[in-house]
């Protein structure tokens, strides 16, 4: 799984709604850009682990699609923090929330969990380490980009996809397109962060 860059620390029990299983959808998702965004690294795979907890602690987890999604971005997340053998669980259990989610409903959050299971599919190593699949992950990106076309992540994951295939004129055409999605409500952590990456896998056009 690929490092992304961290840049402040903040302790994640000072982040609002945290410390009761009834975290909302809204703290999750602003707690994980934190940790991801403005974590230090060498502090980033605890920040991570301790929303995993909360996550998997919130009650009705698995019959909500967009809790499911979430869950499966932490721990992906967080294996991409820990890296190695040692992530592999976190990643298969995270293909299994997300795969649970599309069988509910695979147009929650905007076909986020298309677009987490696509990005793990060309992420995680291919048989026998791991179930990494090159077709699957595009099929994948392509269903999220079916249901929502201009959104960030969407054309992000995809972009960085064409990268890793060689196919530097479709990366470019994702990436920039990511790079001009509208500004994501409440989201403005995240949104800089993923700016981040893009711009990131844009100067490996060069």
């Amino acid at each position: 799984m690929k490092p992304l860059f961290a840049l402040l620390t903040l302790s994640l029990t000072a982040l609002p709604g945290l410390a009761s299983a009834e975290t909302s959808l809204s703290s999750l998702q602003k707690a994980w850009s934190v940790c991801q965004y403005r974590t230090l690294e060498n502090q980033k795979q605890s920040c991570l682990s301790d929303l995993s907890q909360q996550a998997h602690r919130i009650r009705g987890r698995d019959s909500d699609p967009e809790l499911l999604i979430w869950r499966a971005i932490i721990d992906s997340s967080w294996a991409g923090a820990k890296g190695g053998l040692g992530a592999l669980n976190l990643v298969r259990q995270a293909k299994a929330d997300l795969e649970k989610a599309l069988a509910i409903n695979p147009q929650a959050l905007q076909g986020s969990a298309y677009t987490s299971l696509g990005a793990l599919y060309y992420q995680v190593p291919g048989w026998p380490v791991g179930f990494g699949d090159d077709k699957k992950a595009e099929a994948m990106l392509q269903k999220a980009l079916a249901i929502n076309p201009d959104g960030i992540d969407p054309n992000y994951f995809y972009g960085d996809f064409q990268l890793e295939q060689g196919n530097k004129e479709a990366a470019r055409r994702y990436l920039t397109k990511a790079l001009n999605a509208a500004p994501r409500p409440g989201r403005d952590i995240a949104d800089s962060g993923r700016h981040a990456d893009i711009e990131r896998d844009l100067k490996k056009l060069d």
